[in-house]
């Protein structure tokens, strides 16, 4: 696999902070410098969340017990179900995210999100989405994921995809090691535009000419940024947006797919964060006895 870049971190004048992570890879087609396609991962590109399967994988390596996945499995389908994802929720949210990779080796994390994308993950790719992206890049144009995923998993995804990058939330690192802090919030809901938007005017993409995917209606404000807005596999809320504003719309899901509600998704990935950091805890106090 071609290695991945480091993560550049940028901040608007409004304080918003985005991760950005490319690739080695390039679009296959003659260069379009001023386009490109916008990819969210959870239930748009994956069933279900990335940040769920990363932690499955963790516990089949025995860094936490089958309960504890159940446990917060359990918790994201609920805050999916009531559609809490109000301002409190997503602080809680952020302060379980804070803990889950502290002290952890960046590469051992990107090291472990290879070998489970590939474990996991890969076979959860919707071979449709997928076939999209692989569209922008014969048009030579760049792809990028745009996830409230941890930016170094994202980056895993895309180069595993042969895409150009991703976006995602930020995790402080020193000395190769992360801290159990973020760098500004979860990748979540405005923040996507934000950061969208902040990646358009440093690489000089019209975003007139780009175009956004997305399942939720989270991402209503990065639908909303670009030229071309196209809603897969969509929850409710989003089909009617689409409908309305007469978007592209693309189910991938059949029979029973389409109706059943995926586990779990975006805004609430930092609660699933929380119940692999309680896992690690446990797993870390097994070793250390």
């Amino acid at each position: 696999m071609a290695r991945s870049r480091k993560v550049t971190v940028s901040t608007d004048a409004e304080g918003h902070t985005a991760g950005w992570a490319e690739t080695d890879l390039a679009p296959v087609g003659a260069p379009d410098p001023t386009a490109a396609a916008f990819f969210d991962v959870d239930n748009t590109m994956m069933q279900g969340a990335s940040i769920y399967w990363f932690a499955r994988g963790l516990a089949s390596r025995n860094y936490f017990t089958s309960a504890d996945l159940a446990r917060f499995a359990w918790q994201q389908l609920r805050f999916r179900l009531l559609a809490r994802e109000h301002a409190g929720d997503m602080s809680l949210a952020k302060e379980a995210a804070l803990a889950f990779v502290k002290g952890w080796r960046v590469d051992e994390v990107e090291s472990l999100a290879e070998e489970i994308f590939d474990e996991m993950m890969a076979p959860r790719i919707w071979a449709g989405t997928h076939q999209l992206a692989q569209r922008h890049l014969a048009a030579g144009q760049r792809v990028w994921l745009v996830s409230a995923a941890p930016v170094e998993l994202g980056r895993v995804i895309a180069a595993r995809l042969g895409l150009t990058g991703a976006i995602g939330t930020v995790a402080e690192v020193c000395d190769g090691a992360y801290t159990g802090r973020l760098v500004g919030d979860l990748m979540h809901g405005p923040a996507k535009a934000e950061a969208v938007t902040q990646l358009a005017a440093v690489e000089g993409l019209d975003l007139s000419r780009c175009a956004a995917y997305s399942d939720s209606a989270n991402d209503l404000p990065l639908l909303s940024a670009v030229g071309r807005a196209v809603a897969v596999n969509p929850d409710g809320t989003l089909l009617r947006q689409a409908r309305q504003h007469r978007w592209e719309v693309r189910d991938f899901r059949t029979g029973r797919r389409a109706v059943r509600i995926a586990v779990p998704s975006t805004a609430a990935a930092g609660l699933v964060v929380g119940a692999v950091t309680a896992g690690l805890a446990l797993q870390r106090r097994r070793r250390a006895g």
